[in-house]
């Protein structure tokens, strides 16, 4: 064929798996997308208005102006054989009926926590649990603060045997690949349908 690529010729596609990053409102969910995708992420944000603050709750995010409405989009190479697509999920109530929709076809999930909030998570690691889809723990330290250490985190949620708990920083394109890659390996001893890294 002309204009392809001889040295590609007969070489398998990547396997692509679908993964979500979910969480509470204003836990680090667009920066995480936003630090490890490889291409510039599709962002649905729009400023926070006064009409929002009624519902919208800002304790601990003071700061936070703008907000998910639909969802983050972003991809991630982790080997020749696998790439990762990822899709940040809406943190507020009001936009939770959308998960549904953004679960579909999704093999597993990063939850990132904020310790300092941590009930803002909690729906979050309940969403996957109903439906049995794998999950880690991503404990976004912001402002590098890690006050508690995984396994009093593991504790605290009463989280499933296997599940990971990591602490990391949404901000750090290495950190967010650690805790995929976690996610990755955690499919892959739980299940012979994911595919192998390498």
């Amino acid at each position: 064929m002309a204009g392809s690529d001889p040295n590609t010729r007969g070489t398998p596609a990547p396997d692509t798996v679908k993964i979500l990053i979910a969480g509470g409102f204003g836990v680090g969910k667009t920066t995480m997308v936003g630090s490890v995708s490889e291409i510039v992420p599709l962002r649905t944000e729009e400023p926070l208005t006064s009409a929002g603050l009624k519902i919208d709750d800002l304790d601990g995010i003071e700061k936070k102006h703008a907000t998910t409405v639909a969802l983050d989009f972003g991809r991630i190479t982790i080997s020749p054989k696998l790439i990762l697509y990822l899709f940040g999920t809406p943190g507020q109530q009001r936009f939770w009926f959308m998960w549904n929709d953004l679960a579909l076809g999704a093999l597993g999930a990063v939850v990132l926590l904020d310790v300092r909030r941590p009930e803002s998570s909690f729906a979050a690691i309940d969403f996957f649990e109903r439906r049995d889809i794998p999950f880690v723990v991503g404990v976004n330290g912001f402002h590098g603060m890690h006050p508690y250490e995984p396994e009093e985190i593991r504790e605290a949620l009463a989280l499933p045997e296997g599940t990971h708990v990591l602490l990391c920083d949404a901000r750090e394109r290495e950190s967010c690949r650690d805790v995929l890659i976690a996610l990755i390996d955690q499919l892959i001893a739980s299940s012979t349908h994911v595919p192998q890294q390498g």
